[in-house]
C-alpha cells in the first residue's frame, strides 16, 4: 500500500491563494477501475481510493505516513510560470505589441 503526499495547484478559477498551501495524502489505487456493464458507470472496489487526508504542512503528512508504516512519495509543488502585471501595463506608450480592441 502506498501513498502520495502533493499540495494541491489553485483551480483555474481562481485568482488568490484561497484553498492552497496544505498538503494532501492519498492512497494509490490498488484495484483497476472497470466500467459497469449495466449502466456503463466507471466503477472500482478499492475503498482507500476514497480517503483523502489533509495536513497543514509537509512534514505532518511525512511524519504520519512513517508513522502507520505506509511507502509514500512527496510531490514537490510547481511553482507559477506567469508574472503579475498591473492593468495599467496595458496602455503603456512604448508596448512592443500596440493594443487595440
Amino acid at each position: 500500500m502506498s501513498a502520495r503526499i502533493f499540495s494541491p495547484a489553485k483551480t483555474a478559477m481562481q485568482s488568490g491563494t484561497a484553498k492552497t498551501g496544505y498538503w494532501v495524502l492519498e492512497f494509490d489505487p490498488e484495484t483497476p477501475r472497470k466500467i459497469d456493464p449495466l449502466m456503463g458507470y466507471t466503477t472500482s472496489s478499492d475503498m482507500k481510493s476514497q480517503i483523502r487526508l489533509t495536513f497543514n504542512t509537509r512534514e505532518e503528512a511525512v511524519a504520519y505516513a512513517e508513522k502507520h508504516g505506509l511507502a509514500y512519495r512527496v510531490q514537490e509543488p510547481k511553482e507559477a510560470k506567469r508574472r503579475q502585471i498591473s492593468y495599467a501595463e496595458n496602455f503603456r506608450y512604448d508596448r512592443k505589441i500596440p493594443w487595440t480592441h
